[in-house]
Parts: C-alpha cells; sequence; structure tokens
C-alpha cells in the first residue's frame, strides 16, 4: 500500500515510523517549512521532516497545501492512502481526494469528543479520567469523519499533556497500522459520528495558558498539568511573568504551612484573614513555592522566571525570586 504521510509535529513521528516498520510504502512526506525557533530564532525543521531526511523520503514542504501544480505532483507518486496526524493545515477536498481510497486522519481523542486542535490539553484541564486515539476517514468538516478504529486511554492524575502526548503517540501509531491492515484487506467500514455529541478543544494561546487564582486549587493543579510543557501555564509576579510546574493541590488553603500576611506588588501588609488568592504562601527550598487558591492551596516544583531556563523551586527560591507574601496575579 502506497501512503502520502502528512504530519509537522513530533508527535506524528511514531506514526511515520510505525509505517514503515510494517512494510507499508511511504513514497512521500508533506510538513510545514522550517519556522524560526528558541532564543536565537533559527529555521529549524519540523520533528517530521528530520525523521523523514533519516528515513530517506521525499518531502514537500509547501507554505499552504493547495493548487493544480502541488496536486499535480502529488497525484505523480499514486499513494493508495492519505495519513495525516499533527500537520497544521486543513486540507482542501481536492488533496483529500487525491488517493483512490481517500484519507485518514489519526486524532488523539476519542471522537466526536474533543474535536480541534488541542485535543490532549482539554483532556486533562476539563478533568477527563480516559481518553485515546481515533482513527477515522476524512471529510470536509474539522475532525468530524466516519470512525474506522479506536483505542483507549485512561488519564492518570499526574499526567501532564507532553507525557499524555507520548504516550498517544505511541498509541495512534500502533491504531494507524490496525487500521491501514484492515483496509487494505476490504475489512473496515466507518461507523458515522454522533455529531450532537461534539465537544471541541480550540488552540490554545498565550492567555488561555495564565493561571487563574481564583480558581479551586484542583482545578489549578489540572491547568498547569494541561499546559505543561508548551506553552507552559504562566502568571505575572513583580511585574514579571513566571511559568509554573509540578503542580500538587491540596484542599488545605495553607497547606502545611502557616499564612503570612500578604503583600500585594510589593505593598504593605494587608489586614489579617484569609490569604487572597495567588498569595505566595510558604517558600521552602525543601518542599517547593506554595500559593493560595480560590479554594485551597497549590505547592509547585519547578519554575521558569522570563528570560531564565526551568528550573527546580529550590533553585528559584535560593535566588530570592519568589519570597513568602508576594502575589501572583
Amino acid at each position: 500500500m502506497k501512503i502520502l504521510f502528512w504530519g509537522t509535529a513530533e508527535f506524528a513521528v511514531p506514526s511515520l515510523r510505525a509505517l514503515d516498520d510494517e512494510g507499508f510504502e511511504v513514497v512521500a512526506v508533506v510538513t510545514q517549512p522550517d519556522r524560526p525557533a528558541g532564543r536565537g530564532q533559527r529555521l529549524t525543521p519540523s520533528a517530521v521532516r528530520i525523521a523523514a531526511t533519516e528515513m530517506g523520503l521525499p518531502i514537500f514542504t509547501p507554505e499552504r497545501p493547495r493548487g493544480e501544480e502541488f496536486v499535480s505532483t502529488l497525484r505523480a507518486f499514486e499513494p493508495d492512502v492519505s495519513v495525516v496526524l499533527a500537520y497544521g493545515h486543513i486540507l482542501r477536498p481536492e488533496v483529500l481526494d487525491v488517493p483512490r481510497r481517500g484519507s485518514i486522519n489519526v486524532h488523539a481523542s476519542l471522537l466526536p469528543e474533543l474535536r480541534g486542535a488541542a485535543p490532549i490539553t482539554w483532556a486533562i484541564a476539563r478533568g477527563y479520567e480516559e481518553t485515546g486515539v481515533t482513527i477515522i476517514r476524512m471529510v470536509e468538516a474539522m475532525d468530524a469523519g466516519p470512525i474506522l478504529h479506536a483505542l483507549k486511554e485512561r488519564i492518570h492524575p499526574d499526567d501532564t499533556a507532553s507525557g499524555l502526548s507520548s504516550r498517544l503517540a505511541e498509541i495512534g501509531a500502533a491504531a494507524l497500522v490496525e487500521a491501514l491492515a484492515l483496509i487494505s484487506v476490504g475489512g473496515i467500514e466507518g461507523v458515522e459520528q454522533d455529531h450532537d455529541a461534539a465537544t471541541f478543544a480550540p488552540k490554545i494561546d498565550r492567555e488561555t495558558a495564565r493561571i487563574d487564582w481564583s480558581l479551586p486549587a484542583e482545578e489549578i493543579g489540572r491547568h498547569v498539568r494541561a499546559m505543561d510543557s508548551v506553552p507552559g501555564a504562566w502568571s505575572m509576579l513583580a511585574g514579571a511573568a513566571v511559568k509554573l510546574f509540578g503542580p500538587t493541590p491540596s484542599p488545605d488553603p495553607a497547606g502545611a504551612a502557616p499564612a503570612p500576611h500578604p503583600v500585594v506588588n510589593g505593598g504593605p501588609p494587608q489586614p489579617e484573614g484569609p490569604a487572597l488568592p495567588g498569595t505566595v504562601l510558604a517558600a521552602d527550598p525543601a518542599a517547593g513555592v506554595l500559593v493560595a487558591a480560590g479554594v485551597g492551596s497549590v505547592l509547585f516544583v519547578q519554575a521558569q522566571p522570563a528570560g531564565k531556563r526551568r528550573m527546580s523551586a529550590a533553585d528559584w527560591i535560593n535566588g530570592r525570586g519568589v519570597e513568602p507574601g508576594q502575589r501572583f496575579e
């Protein structure tokens, strides 16, 4: 079976390698162009481009995957199926229809739940206990095609988006190989999704990642784990952005430490009473940074101040980056 592979992010790499390992003929790979990355903003190839280069596969990097010339180039490969996952562009019908057996997508949720760009992030943030990977036939509408195959995966209480993504990438590779094997012998039929049951997982931006300290500790913990490691959950402290990682929520507003008088933006101590949400209750190098939530408190064991590397809370505290009584906003 000749496969035309579309992917960009690291999530797609295990599927690309699995196709090669299982003897499928990957005739070409389409990925996004090199993009600026890192502090130096150097042009960096996608994870899929790096893997495809190592595998010696033909690679295409169109800015926009459309146009008669591009479509004609794809047709020349005479693909049987297009496999699309974590590519980053919506494909038009004339592109989806190029392979003689159509196009399929590997989506990191149990559709019709969590259609959209960030299903792994939102599964954690919304408190799902289970997610998975769904293989669908692609249609013009986003993530709405018939379901060919699905595998489930439990979400653990301490899962981060990056950790869960790694597991689902491997599960997706297995599900893809199984689905293609069934397609090759004509033994699989798509099941229409229940569109009325659809939920959505919109793209994450910087403002979405900001921590709302008025929320209960449990919700803040899920939010921080959902944003780890990109883009990273963040908040303002003393006029600068700080990303926080490794949360442990507690229903106890003060955790194991007494609540200090809160200091708001470096000002004078406030009247005694419950600490305001976002107040640093304790900064203990041996334990971490304890912060008041709307209900309860959250202990963090890692931080990344603006312009610096990700570090342990102990290093941050010892460097005088945070003190009890300060308040995140």
